[in-house]
């Protein structure tokens, strides 16, 4: 499983170490991923996601994981995430019609 944010699709970065002397060393910069459970309103149901710590404080910003996913560019999301998007706005326009 590779380390990457499932909804805003963070990877690892590269960079270098440096000692005092300026002596460098390659390194990696990971992103916090953390497990969260998240609600969609709209479903009414809980998803399992691996999301980075930056990522779930935008959710809460946003106001909940639908409208993070309604603003969300697909390039960014993953396949489990772009299945969810699509289910939340098929159930978004059966409640309008209903």
């Amino acid at each position: 499983m590779t380390r990457r944010c499932e909804l805003t699709g963070k990877l690892p970065m590269s960079g270098q170490l440096r000692s005092h002397a300026e002596n460098s060393t390659k390194r990696k910069f990971r992103p916090n991923l953390v497990r969260v459970t998240l609600m969609s309103e709209t479903l009414q149901r809980a998803f399992k996601l691996r999301i980075a710590a930056s990522a779930l404080k935008t959710v809460e910003h946003r106001g909940g994981l639908d409208a993070f996913l309604k603003k969300a560019r697909n390039e960014e999301l993953s396949e489990q995430c772009l299945k969810l998007k699509r289910d939340i706005a098929k159930a978004g326009q059966e409640q309008a019609t209903a």
